[in-house]
C-alpha cells in the first residue's frame, strides 16, 4: 500500500513537471513562456545585443515558428539598449512569409528611436509594441527594360 501511494506521489509529480516544462522552456540563454495570449521570449538582461546575439535570437524564433507553430510571439526589450537593425528586418521577413505576430515588450528609448521601430511599430497597450508595417508603400514593379533607362538617366 506504501508502495503504491509513493507510485502515485512519483507519477503526480512527473505529470506535474511535464506540465512545468511545457508552460516554461528554455533555448539556450533564453527563457520561453506563454503570457497574455503571446509566447514570450526572454533573452535576459543584456544591454547590448551583437550579431552572436542576434543569431542565438534568430535560431530560438526559428524553434519556435517551425517547431512549435507559434504565430503570435513578444520579445522581451525590457534592458535591451541597443540591437543591430537586422532584427527588425528578420521579424518583417517571418511577420511576411510565416505571417507571424510580433509584439516588442517594453521597448527603451533607444530602441523606439531606431527608424525600423519608429517605421513598423505601433503601441497597443502600456509597454506592448505590434508589428504594425501600414507604413510599408508597395513599390512599383519595373520591367528590365526600365530598370536599364533609370540606371542611365541616373548616371546622366
Amino acid at each position: 500500500m506504501i508502495a503504491r501511494s509513493n507510485d502515485r506521489l512519483h507519477k503526480a509529480i512527473n505529470v506535474t513537471e511535464d506540465a512545468t516544462m511545457k508552460v516554461e522552456r528554455f533555448f539556450k540563454r533564453m527563457r520561453i513562456e506563454p503570457h497574455a495570449g503571446h509566447t514570450l521570449l526572454h533573452i535576459g538582461d543584456m544591454e547590448i545585443w551583437d550579431g552572436a546575439d542576434l543569431a542565438l535570437l534568430r535560431e530560438g524564433l526559428t524553434q519556435i515558428i517551425e517547431r512549435d507553430r507559434d504565430r503570435d510571439i513578444a520579445v522581451d526589450m525590457t534592458f535591451v539598449k541597443y540591437i543591430p537593425s537586422g532584427f527588425f528586418g528578420m521579424l518583417f521577413d517571418w511577420f511576411e512569409k510565416r505571417k507571424v505576430q510580433f509584439y516588442l515588450l517594453n521597448p527603451q528609448p533607444n530602441v523606439q528611436s531606431m527608424l525600423w521601430f519608429r517605421q513598423f511599430f505601433e503601441p497597443c497597450s502600456a509597454g506592448l509594441w505590434r508589428l504594425e508595417p501600414k507604413g510599408l508603400r508597395t513599390l512599383p514593379v519595373m520591367d528590365d527594360a526600365e530598370i536599364s533607362l533609370s540606371t542611365l538617366e541616373a548616371m546622366g
